[in-house]
């Protein structure tokens, strides 16, 4: 234990340069080409002494995820016999948008917080998983077991050829799992997710004479007033799981219309509705539909379609499960200094991917309390480098105990 973090403490610069490097390349997505940064981040492994396997993903599987091109990476490090632990992050973000005071490719430095998009989430979690593996390499100790490094680039695609894809195609059969999380809780649980586009279709006609045209867009007001006047009950049902709170709907994307003296004859929307581990994903898209369907219907001349974008099942604690997070628990409360519980998070993640394969998964890595103080998917995205460096402890500490 006095090794670990000894050489934590000791490589804690190295590792902050090498979290600046990741973000200093984009990998946006959409628009979904990361290549560049994966082929950055396996420069960097390898500079640490990594060797690592770059499996190229199929065009094809890219594109039917909306993607341009991806490479998933792996580094194994076998220390004798045992059970293998993957430690997942993924390296695509959402777009920086608008509204930062720093260069969001920047990796800029101002009191102890790192700025830029992706490092908290999750770039941040490259260099703790690898420099948590070097600490056990270098720590010397007796342990059995293999820990593997899967770092991946469509999280924000919804993982399917990610982590799924590596499971699919028999690339990784690890017995625990790890995934990217957040310093000051072990996550066992978190929401589903369902995103569906609506399509809304009229008939154009001149703005002078609308009453020869079927407004789509007036049409999707009344949708639009539907689900919003649904919502609102969405708050009566909490989860019986601390941290994830009640369901959600947002819409977040609405285009359409002709121009300005044209009635509009199509307008589309998606939505995104957020599922508690309590809910059913189908009795919830079932119930959606019909109640966008039942809306539409009250508009003459109009026609709705309704297609999946996404499906996320909720991630769910198992009895494994939350045995591994009392370990994680155990070492991040001694090295923070304050109790460290298993909580939910209302997000979805690559970990369902784990999950649903059986493997035994939580997520913990580095990052602020909360994806408020982190600034997460907003403007000046950022990360406190102290909780980088004992985020790294504890993951060394956690697998060297289920190793050991």
């Amino acid at each position: 234990m006095t090794a670990i973090s000894d050489f934590v403490r000791a490589h804690h610069g190295e590792q902050v340069a090498f979290l600046g490097e990741l973000v200093k390349v984009a990998s946006d997505n959409p628009p979904g080409d990361c290549l560049a940064h994966a082929v950055r981040a396996a420069e960097l492994l390898v500079g640490l002494g990594f060797k690592v396997e770059q499996h190229r993903v199929p065009d094809g599987a890219v594109q039917a995820v909306g993607m341009e091109r991806a490479v998933n990476l792996i580094v194994r490090h076998r220390f004798g016999d045992g059970p293998t632990i993957a430690l997942n992050a993924h390296g695509d973000v959402v777009p920086p948008g608008e509204g930062w005071t720093k260069d969001p490719y920047g990796g800029e430095i101002e009191e102890g917080w790192m700025y830029g998009r992706g490092v908290a989430v999750s770039k941040s979690d490259f260099a703790t998983y690898a420099y948590a593996l070097l600490a056990l390499i270098e720590g010397g100790g007796a342990l059995g077991g293999t820990v593997e490094l899967h770092f991946t680039y469509d999280e924000e695609a919804g993982g399917v050829i990610g982590p799924q894809w590596l499971l699919d195609e028999g690339l990784t059969k690890p017995d625990y799992v790890l995934s990217a999380g957040f310093s000051y809780g072990v996550v066992t649980a978190h929401n589903g997710c369902l995103h569906l586009e609506v399509t809304l279709k009229g008939l154009s006609a001149h703005a002078a004479r609308p009453v020869n045209g079927h407004d789509a867009l007036e049409a999707a007001n009344g949708v639009l007033s539907a689900l919003y006047e649904l919502r609102k009950g969405y708050e009566a049902r909490q989860s019986q799981i601390a941290g994830i709170g009640s369901p959600s709907l947002v819409v977040g994307l609405i285009e359409g219309g002709i121009n300005t003296n044209v009635v509009p004859d199509k307008v589309s929307f998606r939505l995104d509705r957020r599922m508690i581990p309590e809910e059913n994903p189908a009795e919830v898209e079932e119930t959606l539909r019909g109640e966008i369907m039942a809306a539409a219907g009250a508009w003459p001349g109009i026609t709705c379609e309704v297609r999946q974008i996404l499906l996320a099942e909720p991630f769910k604690p198992t009895p494994e499960s939350e045995k591994l997070a009392e370990i994680f628990c155990k070492h991040a409360s001694a090295v923070f200094g304050e109790s460290v519980e298993k909580q939910g998070v209302p997000l979805y993640t690559d970990a369902r991917h784990y999950a649903a394969a059986g493997i035994p998964t939580v997520l913990y890595g580095a990052g602020p309390r909360s994806i408020e103080d982190a600034n997460a998917h907003r403007a000046d995205e950022r990360l406190p480098l102290e909780d980088l460096r004992r985020a790294t402890e504890v993951v060394a500490l956690a697998i060297g105990e289920l190793l050991g």
